[in-house]
């Protein structure tokens, strides 16, 4: 069966496409003062930002290319969505450059007295600034080449789906599944483990992965649900769709869960104090209440109330936790973060805020905009019809 594309799409961003580069715009100006008052907390701030919205990114990247490689049925009215939210990295790759202008003060090990530590001297080989750029530039130039590509085959799908578009679609993802990987693994040592150098956990890239998927199924979601309220999936996306999306939201959260609990187990089993520091200074002031607000909030209270089936299919209230998990995740990055910078407990500052809303609005005016410019869905392959009649088993 063959669908019309005209029948499916998004009219104009669905009015929601200014407010967001608007409020991009005024949060990434607004966050420039914080440069002047505090440069520390501010690029501490602006990391921690980034790395969320790069997380849904990644998410979108990472499902569209487990999609092709397992040739699903139901998730191939979602597919688009998911493209779009990958077409974003090119963008989150831009907004990595005031990181790259900020590697001194963010990072301990590029500061000259480095040289002298014995620990960093060791590791002086891959921690420099050169390098670090160097294999900065690489992930964001993998990640957004395959994020081009994987849309740019989609795209040609809509105009008349052939075996061989399947076919290329699947080689994109097959090596690009494990580059993804390896990448993101060497990107959360890089970015974020390197923070504490002195510090070190084989599982960290692992630990980062779970999180950003599961915060990338929350936004989907959340996506789902504004645009079904708008008409725009209106016999498109089921009940059935729902109900798997929730499905999988809920094994992401049990995941991080697992990847987090095994990470602090190992740690506080063996009692190695060079590895222990991590924990010990997220239980001093008020970083002790945000490690109980993580344990409980990103997952004991999502575990009892997403288990269910009658929840995952409940609109309204997946519509909550997901805002919810949106926020653990956050708090979780925060957590990974701040303590480098204020040691002595969690501080709110206005640079928290204007740059998660500063780096959100521009990119999920880019994620409106690109969607608008064609079908919301695949109109071309030839599983549509049989994802729109699927049926959760």
């Amino acid at each position: 069966m063959r669908y019309n594309a005209e029948t499916y799409r998004l009219e104009d961003s669905a009015g929601l496409g200014k407010p967001a580069l608007i409020i991009g715009i005024l949060g990434l100006a607004t966050s420039v003062a914080g440069l002047a008052m505090h440069a520390e907390l501010f690029y501490s701030a602006y990391l921690t930002a980034w790395l969320f919205w790069l997380g849904i990114g990644l998410g979108g990247l990472f499902l569209t290319m487990l999609h092709h490689l397992t040739g699903s049925v139901w998730s191939v009215t979602l597919r688009r969505i998911t493209e779009t939210l990958a077409g974003t990295l090119p963008l989150l790759a831009v907004l990595f450059i005031p990181i790259l202008f900020s590697i001194h003060h963010l990072y301990e090990w590029s500061h000259p007295e480095a040289l002298h530590d014995p620990i960093l001297m060791k590791k002086a080989a891959w921690l420099n600034p050169t390098f670090f750029t160097i294999r900065s530039i690489i992930y964001l130039a993998i990640w957004s080449f395959l994020a081009w590509r994987l849309r740019t085959i989609s795209l040609e799908q809509d105009k008349g789906g052939t075996d061989e578009h399947k076919a290329r679609l699947v080689r994109v993802s097959a090596p690009g599944m494990i580059i993804f990987a390896l990448s993101i693994s060497f990107a959360a040592f890089d970015w974020m483990m390197s923070l504490t150098p002195h510090w070190y956990s084989t599982i960290y890239g692992v630990y980062f992965g779970m999180g950003s998927i599961m915060s990338m199924f929350a936004f989907l979601i959340l996506t789902v649900t504004w645009l079904q309220a708008k008409g725009a999936l209106k016999g498109v996306i089921t009940q059935e769709h729902r109900h798997d999306m929730g499905k999988l939201f809920f094994a992401f959260i049990i995941l991080w869960a697992y990847m987090a609990f095994s990470q602090y187990f190992l740690i506080w089993y063996a009692n190695i104090p060079e590895e222990t520091i991590l924990y010990r200074q997220r239980w001093v002031g008020s970083w002790k209440a945000i490690s109980m607000v993580i344990v409980f909030g990103h997952f004991v209270l999502p575990f009892f109330t997403v288990i269910s089936r009658p929840a995952k299919r409940n609109v309204k209230f997946m519509a909550f936790i997901c805002l919810w998990m949106l926020l653990m995740h956050y708090v979780d990055l925060t957590w990974n973060i701040g303590p480098t910078f204020s040691p002595e407990g969690f501080h709110l500052s206005p640079w928290h805020i204007s740059t998660m809303f500063g780096i959100g609005g521009m990119m999920i005016f880019l994620f409106l905009k690109t969607l608008a410019k064609h079908p919301i869905v695949p109109v071309g392959d030839p599983k549509l019809e049989a994802s729109i009649n699927t049926i959760s088993k």
